[in-house]
């Protein structure tokens, strides 16, 4: 699964509900973006969805390649991220290879399984080393631990202490619209997180870009 955010106007929360089953890129802006089948399994969400193939990394696909913010995600399956999403980064060398085309931008991620540790840890550092290998900025989950006291409780966001991204997790039965309160609204604040510090980043590089320019125009003057 992968997320796009663009940073036209201020942050907006973006929700990663139901991520452990789904691919699907999303753009804050609203913008157009074609989605295929199937349609009735994509979770609500801002924008439009498109659920993407191992040809999206590769060939430069217009949402991946004009968005400020990237977020990967998949289910953690035998200790790893998933076949289909290692086909998508294995197919993301074609950006590498254009100059690290995917430079600068914003990356997260989060991973779900049945187990409540299932070594999710694994996936997350393979978004991190995917990411770093693109040159991109990682977002971090800057929440303490949830769930690990008396007063605590299962619905606490991060309730199973993750920081390098959203670990969720439920049991075989529970469909997706049953999934954990708590895991569903950390991934809801990871989605925030991003927003903003893409939105930061680039308030930024347009004020670089405005005080080298004044100082240009001095030093010619």
């Amino acid at each position: 699964m992968v997320w796009t955010v663009a940073s036209r106007g201020p942050p907006r929360a973006i929700s990663l509900a139901a991520a452990s089953r789904m691919s699907l890129l999303v753009n804050l802006a609203g913008r157009p973006i074609a989605r295929s089948s199937p349609a009735s399994s994509l979770p609500s969400a801002p924008g439009t969805g498109h659920i993407p193939g191992r040809q999206d990394a590769g060939t430069g696909d217009p949402a991946l390649d004009h968005a400020d913010a990237v977020v990967f995600g998949c289910p953690t399956y035998m200790g790893g991220p998933s076949a289909v999403f290692k086909a998508f980064a294995e197919a993301s060398l074609q950006a590498w290879l254009d100059n690290l085309r995917w430079r600068d931008k914003v990356a997260a991620g989060f991973t779900h399984s049945q187990a409540m540790s299932g070594d999710k840890l694994n996936t997350l550092q393979y978004f991190t080393i995917l990411a770093a290998q693109h040159g991109m900025h990682w977002v971090n989950l800057d929440l303490y631990p949830g769930w690990c006291s008396q007063d605590s409780s299962i619905k606490d966001h991060n309730r199973l202490g993750a920081w390098l991204g959203v670990m969720s997790q439920s049991n075989r039965e529970v469909e997706d619209a049953s999934l954990n309160e708590g895991d569903l609204r950390t991934a809801s604040y990871l989605g925030r997180r991003v927003a903003t510090v893409t939105w930061q980043l680039a308030r930024g590089r347009v004020a670089t870009r405005t005080t080298n320019a004044v100082s240009d125009t001095s030093m010619v003057s």
